[in-house]
């Protein structure tokens, strides 16, 4: 992973955490959308200028890339890259959990 990556994608965003999290299985934009909501209940609601400009720049990082068109929606997946940087954010996340948890 160059400093590039690290900088922009280490923490993560909770919408980019998202994404990734949603691509491990090929998606399009829309399906993402609705993925985050049933999995934060309602909590989380990712706009279209959001989802579709993260998108493109995941793309252009290479953290995600296009796989297809489905019925004019772009199918998206994670990458290697996407992989190393989606686990290293659950590992954080993890240990901030680990670390408030041992507070309590």
């Amino acid at each position: 992973m160059d400093a590039h990556t690290r900088k922009v994608y280490v923490p993560m965003t909770e919408t980019g955490f998202y994404i990734l999290y949603c691509l491990q299985q090929p998606n399009h934009g829309y399906g993402v959308v609705q993925t985050v909501e049933r999995l934060t209940d309602g909590e989380l609601r990712l706009a279209p200028g959001t989802m579709y400009g993260s998108l493109s720049k995941m793309e252009k990082d290479g953290v995600i890339r296009f796989v297809r068109e489905e019925e004019k929606r772009k199918i998206y997946e994670i990458t290697e890259l996407g992989r190393e940087v989606l686990s290293l954010e659950m590992r954080r996340i993890r240990r901030l959990y680990q670390t408030v948890g041992e507070e309590n």
